[in-house]
């Protein structure tokens, strides 16, 4: 795409969520209701979840975070389990081990998906299994592309790893016809704003196995266990509920989930065509779908932190709002106390240097993505 001058200036967010006056009109009626937690739309929502990717069971709660701590939960993670996990991901997938106590240890990435590397999970299982640990897997469908599947189960069948998938930003995304987040014990998806659909706040977690269902559906609420009164706790519980107006918003936008998904696609392809300057995302040809959560561009390979951030900062002064996704989780700072540090993880450290998520959003116009790209090309041209 050639460069334009004298674009008016344009203000383009970084996400903005679809709200239909279908959407606000349930969410009115609900607040009319008078019936604002543990109503019927929570049960209608993780209904229209369960059948959308075919699982047997579904628990809504407050955040994809809540989801994946009480799958942990559910599955007796303790002090004396490892959670395996990519350090190229959002910081829940990591801190949810800490949570109950687990060691964490982290795994490099591909260059081109950008998902945990098969190859560099087995060298780490391998040392792994040689310690008295139960080993479980964090895997992650980074941005919403699925993981390659075959290869992790097998390797994960050969260490005997208990999987969890954190699907939070990949609701919909299938590997080889299959909906992804469903290949593990347990999945969980996240509807913050920025997602495919939105509850304001809000998560759900799937899963065939009906001692995770109850187990999830008891800690959520307190503890409460399954017939019991009001002040009735079989367990240490959590408030990890959603309410009635997130849960009736989500049940509305999974509605029209598959146009959802089919425009976020229009959307992600239209940039494919227009970027030229910087690397666009690889989707491999095992995604049968790709459900598209951000659009994460790498400006040229060599490009330091300290560049890729005056890139952004040229962009954010002409009205397009960007974000590096991601930092690496292993340098944060409560990882860093526990021994990590740079050169552990190379690929994931080199990538993270140079990433910038480009706004990115179900209703976003091709005027605003083609101000977006002239916007990048400027920056590029000026500052690398």
């Amino acid at each position: 795409m050639s460069q334009q001058t004298n674009v008016p200036k344009l203000d383009v967010p970084l996400s903005s969520p679809q709200i239909s006056q279908d959407d606000i009109d349930i969410v009115v009626e609900i607040l009319r209701s008078g019936r604002l937690s543990i109503g019927a739309y929570t049960e209608m929502f993780e209904e229209s979840v369960a059948s959308f990717v075919g699982t047997k069971y579904a628990v809504a709660v407050s955040s994809g975070t809540a989801a994946l701590h009480l799958i942990l939960k559910s599955i007796d993670f303790s002090e004396d389990s490892i959670l395996v996990v990519p350090s190229f991901t959002f910081v829940a997938s990591a801190n949810v081990g800490m949570f109950e106590g687990g060691r964490v240890e982290f795994v490099d990435i591909e260059p081109e998906t950008l998902n945990m590397d098969p190859g560099h999970l087995e060298y780490v299982l391998e040392k792994l299994s040689k310690e008295n640990k139960k080993l479980f897997l964090m895997a992650v469908d980074i941005f919403g592309h699925s993981l390659d599947w075959d290869r992790v189960l097998s390797i994960c069948d050969k260490y005997n790893v208990t999987i969890v998938e954190d699907s939070c930003e990949a609701l919909g995304s299938e590997y080889k016809g299959k909906k992804v987040g469903t290949f593990g014990v347990a999945g969980a998806y996240g509807f913050y704003p920025n997602k495919q659909i939105t509850t304001g706040e809000g998560g759900v977690l799937v899963t065939d196995d009906e001692h995770i269902y109850k187990v999830s559906r008891a800690l959520r609420n307190q503890g409460r266990g399954e017939g019991q009164g009001w002040l009735a706790h079989d367990y240490v519980g959590y408030n990890y509920r959603i309410d009635e107006m997130s849960s009736g918003l989500g049940w509305s936008q999974m509605k029209r989930i598959d146009a959802i998904i089919q425009t976020r696609s229009e959307v992600a392809n239209r940039y494919n065509a227009m970027l030229k300057c910087v690397e666009t995302p690889i989707v491999k040809d095992y995604v049968s779908k790709m459900s598209w959560f951000i659009y994460v561009v790498r400006l040229p390979k060599g490009t330091k932190k300290e560049s890729r951030n005056k890139v952004m900062e040229y962009l954010e002064n002409s009205g397009v709002h960007v974000r590096n996704y991601f930092e690496p989780v292993h340098l944060q700072k409560p990882y860093r106390e526990l021994g990590w540090k740079e050169g552990m993880l190379p690929i994931t450290e080199e990538v993270a240097e140079r990433t910038i998520a480009l706004p990115f959003f179900t209703d976003m116009t091709k005027e605003q993505q083609e101000y977006v790209v002239n916007k990048v090309e400027e920056a590029i041209s000026k500052l690398l």
